[in-house]
């Protein structure tokens, strides 16, 4: 066999590359990777990074700083008679307090349906944005969340 042909197969495309491979490109170690690497080594950095990094914002969101939810949609709501409870589209940017954006995430890993989810964010901006914290709309009983145009979190 030629000196030049021993050992050196071409790689399989389906196989990852090896945990040292990865851990010395992400040290900057392996500079420019085989193109056919690179791409292998791009997919497996995301699948062991991005996990960590996602559970320590979401854990950061839910402890301290909150989440900012970006919404247009119908919102009306329950009160007293006499009141203008009239349901209308409202644009609505809010910063939910880390409170309520532990309980979207602990719903949402415990497989909450959408609707729920959007019943959580709307008893959150009930309390928030109508009643501010309890300072206003007391007596407000419920806030119907309909006809999502969009719904965006932000961390």
């Amino acid at each position: 066999m030629p000196r030049g042909i021993r050992g050196r197969r071409p790689p399989r495309p389906d196989r990852k590359p090896g945990r040292r491979t990865v851990e010395r490109y992400v040290r900057d170690q392996i500079r420019r990777p085989r193109p056919d690497l690179a791409g292998r080594l791009a997919d497996a950095v995301r699948a062991r990074w991005q996990p960590r990094i996602r559970e320590q914002v979401r854990r950061q969101a839910a402890t301290t700083t909150g989440l900012v939810i970006d919404t247009r949609a119908r919102l009306g709501y329950t009160a007293p008679i006499g009141s203008t409870d009239q349901d209308r589209i409202r644009h609505l940017t809010v910063a939910l307090p880390p409170q309520h954006s532990a309980r979207l995430f602990d719903a949402q890993e415990a497989g909450a349906s959408d609707r729920e989810l959007q019943q959580i964010a709307a008893e959150a901006l009930r309390e928030v944005y109508f009643q501010d914290g309890g300072r206003r709309a007391g007596s407000l009983e419920e806030v119907r969340f309909t006809d999502v145009e969009h719904l965006d979190f932000e961390l």
